[in-house]
């Protein structure tokens, strides 16, 4: 019996949607937060009981494994989020919502997490936007084009490092590197990066990055990390206040870090997940976990080469180094949901179709209005896996019931 018939005899669920939310998580994960809720379950700063103090170690450590996983300068540089979008907000909305006619630079690559608090200030200030383009076959983009983008006026670049749509892996470096020339503050949307490519925020050189807890750092829903680059506080004021715990008897909003932008009780058990999972990317390393992104990406790509009527979208096998194993595709005869849903029903393979909240990236790579079927792999996904995903997509290929004339 082939493989792919002997996968739908068994009904194997094979969840390919990482990009989203990344499943499984590690078991230690699960265990913590079920730890926290029956043994702790304070607030941290809110108490001088055993309890509250526990919570408030939770956190530290949890600051410190994260700024030792993107080699951060300090635990004080970390700002606990609600997820990878909250942290962008807080640095959009810091930096632009009181610039009256500002100007600021994204690139057509962006998540709506980005293009949507900027369309918003667009209207709300008048702010100015300038949308780098990104090439239609890879969807590189160029830096020298930010370069030329750049005016007097301009108070912020914001890109994507890795895109959601094509996994295509930006030039966050040299970007960074031209913002610093320009004296620009610069955000790095790292939602699809962190946990999975190797970070070093002191090397990379941004003020700001902003990237989700449950997704490449494998915590769970409703955790994200903003990274404050020591100093780059001072330009962004606050667009929240309220209780930290902490200088409780100011009348206005602490200028420390990491409490000038953290109000209110904190997501407690879920980052007491999100510490463990971190813990367990330390202890394997984000450069082996790469390496086994970048092998898949090779199998997965080589697999489907040649596959007639099955198209995937940006960069090839002969560009690894600008990819990650976030792949969108269509196949002949088929829409994106419909595509989706033959790969669940008959092949038990979950993934995600539609625009992926990027439209913009969509009209980049020619899939708009309908987008693709998004592939996301992620730490646990096994070369089988992959095999098995190229075989059910080839198989369908094959069966697609719009056929070239002639055949």
């Amino acid at each position: 019996m082939a493989t792919v018939e002997k996968h739908k005899a068994k009904k194997v669920k094979l969840y390919m949607d990482n990009s989203a939310t990344s499943f499984p998580k590690p078991a230690a994960v699960t265990k913590a937060m079920v730890r926290f809720a029956d043994r702790c379950g304070a607030s941290a700063g809110r108490g001088a009981y055993a309890e509250a103090r526990a919570c408030e170690q939770m956190l530290a450590r949890c600051r410190q494994r994260i700024a030792r996983l993107i080699n951060a300068e300090g635990p004080e540089c970390i700002v606990f989020t609600l997820n990878c979008s909250h942290g962008l907000n807080i640095v959009i909305r810091g930096l632009l919502n009181t610039a009256r006619k500002a100007h600021a630079i994204a690139t057509a690559m962006d998540h709506n997490s980005v293009l949507r608090p900027l369309n918003a200030l667009v209207e709300q200030t008048g702010l100015r936007t300038t949308l780098v383009p990104c090439d239609g076959r890879t969807a590189l983009m160029d830096g020298d084009d930010v370069r030329r983008s750049i005016r007097p006026d301009t108070k912020l670049i914001a890109l994507a490092h890795v895109s959601n749509v094509t996994g295509t892996v930006q030039p966050v470096g040299e970007v960074a590197a031209i913002a610093r020339q320009a004296g620009v503050p610069c955000l790095i949307d790292a939602a699809q990066s962190a946990g999975r490519i190797p970070i070093d925020v002191q090397r990379l050189g941004a003020d700001f990055i902003a990237f989700a807890g449950h997704k490449g750092l494998l915590g769970p829903l409703g955790t994200g990390v903003l990274y404050v680059r020591p100093g780059a506080e001072d330009m962004m004021p606050t667009m929240h206040e309220g209780g930290t715990g902490t200088v409780s008897e100011s009348a206005t909003q602490p200028t420390g870090m990491p409490d000038k932008y953290e109000v209110g009780s904190h997501n407690a058990i879920g980052i007491a997940g999100l510490s463990e999972a971190v813990a367990w990317l330390l202890g394997r390393g984000v450069a082996k976990l790469h390496e086994h992104a970048l092998a898949n990406c090779r199998r997965f790509l080589t697999a489907v080469e040649g596959v007639d009527g099955l198209t995937v979208y940006g960069p090839s096998l002969a560009q690894l180094a600008h990819r990650s194993d976030v792949f969108s595709v269509r196949v002949a005869g088929y829409t994106p949901y419909e595509l989706a849903e033959a790969l669940e029903r008959q092949f038990g393979i979950r993934t995600r179709p539609g625009l992926h909240c990027a439209p913009l990236a969509h009209k980049t790579i020619g899939t708009y209005p309908e987008g693709t079927t998004r592939l996301s792999f992620g730490p646990f996904t096994t070369a089988g896996d992959v095999a098995l995903a190229a075989k059910a997509l080839a198989a369908l290929a094959a069966t697609s019931r719009v056929r070239a004339p002639g055949r």
